[in-house]
């Protein structure tokens, strides 16, 4: 069964999981939101994104002065493809806002946007394995612009697998201590993946 829902960017489509997606927690059906992937998203230059987004600017309330409350310097965007929304309102400059309100879009559609990956085909893409260390460590910060495919990347394997994370660390060649430590770095990044976790009956990363 297929619900659809989207805007003028395009659709995105809910279905119902199946067979080894069910949930081992109480036997609910989990539903979650695929797309072809969050790469097709997430590749775009931030203009091309903003194209796709309905952009609303507004006065911020709470601290920042009155100049803040004058002036319309608050930025929402809500992605039609997929019915994301991100908002900034931290600075007085409106150019500021909307920067950041991108970057927090592209953090959301990672974490939220699932393609449909095969795990018994994975193999990791070149952007991923250039960031994986000599060591083993996932060595890519917040601010790199891979950044958010890395992470889209990573939670498609994961729910590929059923959130079994020793499992995924195998298959990007890095050790468990080392993929968890990544994960848990980004407390956004951690609380979703311990959504999807408990949804397959597993618990939490600490």
């Amino acid at each position: 069964m297929y619900a659809y829902h989207g805007g003028d960017g395009g659709k995105v489509r809910y279905f119902k999981l199946r067979g080894p997606h069910r949930s081992r927690h109480g036997g609910a059906i989990q539903w979650r939101m695929l797309m072809k992937s969050a790469e097709e998203f997430l590749i775009l230059e931030d203009k091309d994104l903003v194209q796709q987004c309905d952009v609303d600017h507004y006065r911020a309330s709470g601290p920042g002065g009155q100049k803040r409350n004058k002036t319309s310097s608050a930025v929402r965007l809500r992605h039609r493809p997929t019915g994301l929304a991100a908002t900034a309102t931290d600075d007085r400059s409106q150019h500021v806002n909307k920067r950041r309100a991108i970057r927090r879009l592209r953090e959301t559609i990672a974490r939220q946007v699932r393609g449909d990956l095969d795990a018994g085909r994975y193999r990791p893409s070149e952007r991923m394995s250039a960031c994986i260390a000599r060591d083993g460590r996932i060595v890519v910060g917040q601010r790199d612009r891979r950044y958010c495919l890395v992470v889209a990347e990573l939670l498609d394997l994961l729910v590929s697998v059923e959130m079994r994370v020793s499992e995924a660390a195998v298959l990007i060649g890095t050790s468990t201590a080392h993929f968890v430590q990544f994960l848990c770095k980004d407390g956004k990044l951690r609380d979703r993946v311990n959504q999807l976790r408990a949804a397959a009956g597993a618990k939490p990363l600490r």
